[in-house]
């Protein structure tokens, strides 16, 4: 694994905890709306005598159970990051990965933030990524 597929690590999962957290809502309104049958419309006996919301709402704690083991990982993962990341001795270059690993900044805002151009944003980047030591045992998600 190079240093940068381990960065890029914590994006990914953040990304993916972020959008199970949107299906969760989705899962909420859905479970907070309810239906009836209509009059006059049969209802059949065969059917589970499980209202469709409890599906639902069951279906939210496996969701929510599944985010949380997530989080812990995420935590787990930005802290071995944090511990790496002090493994480059420059302190602009360190700026430059957590920027762009942990804080999800662009190139362009980084050089901005930085008082650099674009280019030399890339150059630090690529030394830093050469010189950055990966942990004994890296977490991988």
């Amino acid at each position: 694994m190079t240093a940068k597929e381990y960065l890029e690590q914590a994006y990914k999962l953040d990304r993916q905890i972020n959008s199970h957290l949107e299906e969760v809502r989705s899962l909420r309104v859905l479970a907070t709306g309810f239906s009836s049958p209509m009059l006059g419309e049969k209802v059949q006996s065969s059917v589970s005598g499980d209202a469709s919301f409890v599906k639902t709402v069951e279906s939210i704690i496996r969701m929510e159970n599944r985010i949380n083991k997530e989080i812990d990982q995420l935590v787990a993962l930005k802290e071995q990051i944090h511990n790496a990341l002090l493994t480059v001795s420059n302190p602009r270059e360190r700026m430059i990965l957590r920027g762009r690993y942990i804080d999800g900044k662009s190139e362009k805002y980084l050089a901005a933030d930085l008082d650099l151009d674009v280019r030399t944003i890339r150059r630090l980047h690529k030394h830093a990524l050469e010189n950055m030591v990966l942990p004994e045992k890296p977490i991988i998600v």
